[in-house]
């Protein structure tokens, strides 16, 4: 098994996930975002960048993978937007690059995680499911969805099956402060840090905040069940960044004020993610509500420090 990313927030607690159950797991992690203390001990640990055809060729021969888990990817919706030419090279190159070396060396399944909070933009029904339309609001949803065109290609002309899982907001322990769910991360370590927190725009921005064991559980469940296709990955409900501001005060204990500046290029206004169709297809079913999902958050950071 191979996951590139793996020392990312969420593709480390699948490698954990998947080395519990006993898979022999490599990471594949150039650590530019991701920290090799996510990355347990064990773990076959190879460090590279996913735009390089030639490490990409070692890794596979080496290790020979059945099957290949990417997470990989640039992960600011904001610093998209600022560089979108570095956004696309990481996220689409990079991602073709991994898709070649597949084509070279035989892999027949792959799961890409995407996006569902950046790839439906603003659309005009709440909960969306999996046939609104795609009208992403900055280059990362744009990049997202390109890479979804071309797991299509790949199939269609080389057979590589693979399905991608449109996550809405992830968050939880070991979370990057610059994804799109970042502000429970940020807002959380100001907190704890009696620091004050920059809230951006009005806070009713909505998002649909899931926690990363059921993203976790749902990769899990597409891979034993070799799903093809796209899913939504999400809770159903949205949250106001308000909503979680507040659950944040109560878990962190904090009761100072909120520095505001305006609203952030690309945000969307609001998003939760119908999950149907995987629930269907997989049974799962997300388990953690947002204030469980934040307190363990919250303990797990005070925890580290």
């Amino acid at each position: 098994m191979l996951v590139t990313g793996g020392g990312g927030f969420i593709a480390s607690h699948v490698v954990d996930r998947l080395s519990a159950l006993g898979h022999e797991v490599t990471v594949f992690d150039d650590l530019s975002t991701g920290d090799r203390a996510n990355v347990a001990s064990g773990i076959h640990l190879v460090e590279g960048s996913i735009n390089d055809a030639d490490v990409l060729n070692r890794l596979f021969r080496e290790f020979s993978p059945q099957w290949v888990s990417h997470h990989a990817a640039q992960v600011s919706v904001a610093q998209s937007a600022e560089n979108p030419l570095h956004d696309a090279n990481v996220n689409v190159l990079g991602s073709i690059q991994l898709l070649e070396a597949c084509r070279r060396h035989g892999i027949e399944h792959l799961t890409f995680s995407s996006t569902g909070g950046a790839l439906y933009g603003n659309p005009d029904t709440v909960p969306c499911d999996e046939d609104t339309v795609v009208r992403p609001t900055s280059p990362y949803g744009g990049a997202k969805s390109a890479v979804e065109g071309y797991l299509r290609v790949y199939r269609a002309t080389w057979g590589i099956k693979s399905v991608a899982l449109r996550y809405a907001n992830v968050y939880g322990p070991r979370q990057s402060p610059h994804g799109e769910a970042g502000v429970v991360a940020i807002f959380a370590g100001k907190m704890l840090a009696q620091e004050q927190p920059i809230l951006f725009g009005t806070g009713g921005q909505q998002r649909d905040f899931i926690y990363v064991a059921d993203v976790v559980e749902a990769n899990l469940l597409a891979m034993e069940q070799q799903l093809e296709g796209a899913y939504n990955v999400g809770t159903g409900i949205g949250s106001s960044v308000n909503q979680v501001v507040e659950a944040l005060r109560r878990a962190c204990g904090y009761t100072g004020p909120l520095a505001r500046l305006p609203e952030r290029p690309g945000e969307v206004q609001r998003i939760a993610l119908d999950a149907t169709r995987f629930t269907q297809a997989t049974g799962w079913r997300p388990k953690t509500s947002l204030e469980e999902g934040i307190q363990q958050t919250v303990d797990s950071l005070r925890a580290a420090n």
